[in-house]
């Protein structure tokens, strides 16, 4: 059984097991929590998909760990003018690992 839940503007596939990094969620460490916005639920050939949710529909998960991703360089470079300005961002996330999928 896997499922499309939607979180931090992003849309992931998931199924049981699952780990997979979200956008920074206020949980802590080792908490669980429920992922309401459920966009569709399929297992082998049977697939529902909402409109546009799920009513009813969860996925549950534990928090496993929150960090921060790889670094990512921004250079912006003018050819002939004496210009060029770096810059570094390292985006947060929060690690989350899949126990369960509520069909509703």
């Amino acid at each position: 059984m896997y499922a499309v839940v939607k979180t931090g503007g992003k849309q992931y596939r998931v199924s049981q097991g699952d780990r997979l990094k979200v956008e920074t969620l206020s949980a802590e460490a080792g908490e669980e929590i429920s992922l309401d916005e459920v966009l569709m639920v399929g297992s082998g050939e049977d697939v529902t998909v909402g409109a546009p949710t799920i009513a009813n529909a969860t996925v549950s998960a534990k928090v496993v760990s929150h960090g921060r991703g790889k670094k990512v360089t921004i250079i912006k470079f003018r050819r002939r003018k004496h210009h060029r300005k770096q810059a570094g961002h390292r985006q947060n996330y929060t690690e989350l690992e899949i126990t369960g999928i509520n069909a509703g």
